[in-house]
């Protein structure tokens, strides 16, 4: 009996201490963000977002009203019970009406920063927006992120992600690392393959994650586009697309905040 006690007293500190080390995470392509957001609409992006430890937004607009959107997120953020830092990148070298920057926001208590992150300058003739890469602490473990938007889906973004593959192949140090975002290609096609095969996972397979116009037959989701890979040395925990429209109904006033889903990925380094 001593010994059961034992073994569930040491089982339960281990799960404590496990699920503390966890880390979750939101990738979100915010439509427009910076210009078609009023506070209302920051507010409920704010709800949705609150309950993890990092999020990586792409489409922020290039111009200064995105990184004060970002700066206005933070703020509400910090009015919903916990502190949050947030880094903005600088605008990507793109071809005209392509340019945008990326963001990152994160909770101060849980994530650590020691550089504001960078933009890929290497990749900047090889992609429309080239990606953004930072790197994370918690608990003094390191996690990297790589932050990307291809290009649409009938202007060739599977040779972006080609580009983005070489250059992991070049660069990947076998370090736990994310790659998030905005791919315009569903993970299960086989330009995914080579990426796959230095070792990275899809957070996420099957799950559409962007919005209709309009509801068809009670159904508003279109394409499976959004997706978190992750490196071999990253345990998954759960990954899932956060439907935040839930009903026809709402489809409306969703599409006012993004036409995609946020994409949800918890893990353990």
């Amino acid at each position: 009996m001593l010994k059961n006690k034992l073994f569930l007293f040491l089982f339960l500190i281990h799960f404590f201490t496990f699920s503390q080390d966890n880390i979750s995470f939101i990738s979100w392509n915010i439509r427009d963000f910076g210009k078609t957001k009023n506070t209302e609409e920051l507010d409920r992006i704010a709800d949705i977002v609150r309950d993890v430890d990092i999020v990586a937004l792409q489409e922020v607009v290039a111009g200064p009203g995105g990184a004060q959107a970002v700066a206005h997120l933070a703020d509400i953020l910090n009015r919903k019970g916990s502190k949050w830092d947030y880094v903005v990148s600088n605008p990507t070298k793109s071809p005209k009406y392509a340019t945008e920057r990326y963001a990152f926001l994160w909770k101060t208590s849980r994530i650590k920063v020691k550089k504001r992150g960078n933009l890929i300058s290497e990749l900047d003739s090889l992609v429309d927006r080239e990606p953004f890469f930072i790197d994370f602490y918690k608990n003094s473990r390191k996690l990297s992120v790589i932050n990307f938007h291809s290009r649409p889906h009938d202007k060739n973004p599977e040779s972006e992600i080609a580009v983005i593959t070489d250059y992991l192949k070049k660069s990947y140090r076998h370090t736990p690392l994310l790659l998030v975002g905005d791919f315009n290609v569903d993970e299960k096609e086989p330009v995914f393959d080579n990426l796959k095969n230095l070792g990275f996972r899809a957070a996420v397979s099957n799950q559409r994650t962007t919005l209709k116009l309009s509801c068809d037959k009670n159904n508003y989701l279109n394409y499976a586009i959004d997706n978190i890979f992750y490196s071999h040395d990253i345990l998954k925990l759960q990954g899932s697309a956060s439907d935040f429209v839930m009903l026809c109904e709402n489809l409306t006033n969703a599409r006012m905040l993004s036409d995609h889903l946020p994409v949800f990925f918890e893990f353990s380094l």
